[in-house]
C-alpha cells in the first residue's frame, strides 16, 4: 500500500514487499520489479511461459496477467511504484523555462511488449550484487523514511535500477533454450521432430535437453508436449472446434493420439475435460 511520507504530511505511491508471496501480483496501478534472489519460479505471463531462475527479475505493469504455476524453494522482493512517481517538479525559480510534468523514461521498455527475454531481464553474478544492495537500501529507506530526503534517495536508486536492467537487455543475447522456445511458440502447429529442434539451437541432443531440463524442468520435445496440450485446453473450452480440428491445430497428426496423450497427461478425456471446464467458467 502506498507510504505516507511523516516529514513532509504526504502519500509516496511506491511500496517494498521484503518478503513477496506472488500471490496479489500485478498490484494494480503500479509498475512492479520482482527480484528472485533465490530458488526458481515458473508459470504464464500474458499467456506465455516463463521461467525466473536465481538471481532474476521479473518485470510487471498493471495491465499484465500473471499465473504461478510452481514455486522451487523461492524467495523474493518487489519495489512497485506508480508511474507519476518518477514525474519531477519543477523548482519554483525555473518554472518558467521548463515544461511542467517531466517525466522519467527510463525503464518503461521493461513494462511493454511480450518479449518475455526483456521481461525477465538476464542478469549477470556482478549485476545480482549491485541490483541486491540497491534492493535492500531502498527498502531501508522505505521503513526508515530517515530524513526529508528519503524520496530523493529512492528515485535515485530506482533509476540506477532501471538503468541497470535496460543495458542487461540491450547487451544479452538469446540462449539455445530462447531460440527454440520461440520456435516452439511459433511453430507448434506444425511437425516437429527433436531434429528440428536441435537444428533451431545449434545444440546436441544431449545438451539441449540438459538446458531445457535446467530452465523448464523438462526435455525440449516434453516441452512442445505441454504447449501443445496448454492451446488444446483452450481451444476445448473457448471453442466448438471438433476434436479433429483442434488436434492438427495443435501439431497432433491423429485426433486418436491427440486424445490418447491428452488424457495421459491430464487424467480425463478431451471431452470431459471440455464438458467441466466449461461448467466451470460458467460458474464463475
Amino acid at each position: 500500500m502506498p507510504q505516507m511520507d511523516r516529514h513532509k504530511n504526504r502519500t509516496v505511491n511506491i511500496e517494498f514487499v521484503a518478503a513477496e508471496a506472488l500471490d496479489s501480483l500485478p498490484y494494480p496501478e503500479r509498475f512492479t520489479l520482482v527480484f528472485v534472489t533465490s530458488g526458481m519460479i515458473s508459470g504464464r505471463l500474458n499467456d506465455r511461459p516463463i521461467t525466473v531462475s536465481a538471481p532474476g527479475i521479473l518485470c510487471l505493469s498493471e495491465e499484465d496477467t500473471l499465473h504461478i504455476t510452481d514455486k522451487q524453494d523461492a524467495f523474493a522482493q518487489s519495489f512497485s511504484y506508480h508511474a507519476d512517481f518518477l514525474n519531477t517538479i519543477p523548482l519554483t525559480e525555473t518554472e518558467d523555462y521548463f515544461p511542467k510534468n517531466l517525466k522519467i523514461q527510463t525503464g518503461l521498455s521493461l513494462f511493454q511488449g511480450d518479449d518475455m527475454r526483456t521481461r525477465v531481464p538476464r542478469v549477470t553474478g556482478k549485476a545480482f550484487s549491485q541490483l541486491f544492495e540497491w534492493f535492500f537500501v531502498m527498502g531501508t529507506e522505505v521503513y526508515a523514511q530517515s530524513d526529508d530526503r528519503w524520496v530523493c534517495r529512492i528515485k535515485k536508486y530506482l533509476i540506477q535500477i532501471l538503468g541497470l536492467l535496460e543495458d542487461l537487455n540491450r547487451h544479452s543475447e538469446q540462449s539455445p533454450v530462447d531460440l527454440v522456445l520461440e520456435y516452439i511458440h511459433t511453430h507448434y502447429s506444425d511437425k516437429i521432430s527433436l531434429e528440428d529442434l536441435t537444428n533451431c539451437a545449434h545444440l546436441n541432443r544431449v545438451s539441449l535437453n540438459k538446458m531445457f531440463q535446467e530452465r523448464c524442468g523438462c526435455t525440449a520435445i516434453g516441452y512442445l508436449l505441454s504447449h501443445r496440450l496448454k492451446v488444446a485446453e483452450d481451444l476445448l473450452t473457448h471453442t466448438g472446434m471438433s476434436l479433429n480440428e483442434i488436434a492438427r491445430s495443435t501439431g497432433f497428426e491423429y485426433d486418436t493420439y491427440f486424445i490418447k496423450q491428452f488424457t495421459a497427461k491430464k487424467g480425463m478425456s478431451p471431452t470431459v475435460y471440455r464438458n467441466t471446464s466449461r461448467e466451470f467458467a460458467t460458474v464463475q
